[in-house]
């Protein structure tokens, strides 16, 4: 009979070269995205400014891109100019499906 490898050895394998997650982590999966708070006129609402740099296919300069998004926020705890986290969520809304994950650094 030729020599198999056991179900324990690859499964080892596999675990072994799968990306460790801290212990803490609340995404689970979900997109994070990092921004500015451009408008926090709305009621337990913000719009957020996600800015990211995309390479012309013809002449290989970067330029920024960015889009705005409408996010959950629960204690009304930003203002306009804070850099937020946010997370993706379920639909809250017709346009709203982020939610506030942490205000990394506020206004000056």
């Amino acid at each position: 009979m030729a020599a198999t490898p056991t179900t324990e050895s690859t499964s080892a394998v596999a675990h072994a070269s799968a990306p460790s997650q801290p212990a803490g982590d609340t995404t689970k999966g979900r997109k994070v995205r990092m921004g500015k708070v451009v408008s926090n006129k709305a009621d337990k609402t913000i719009v957020v400014r996600i800015e990211h740099q995309v390479a012309h296919p013809i002449y290989k300069r970067y330029f920024k891109q960015s889009k705005k998004i409408m996010a959950h926020d629960e204690k009304n705890e930003c203002n306009i100019g804070d850099t937020v986290r946010v997370i993706e969520s379920r639909p809250l809304s017709a346009r709203k499906r982020w939610t506030l994950l942490e205000v990394v650094d506020r206004a000056k």
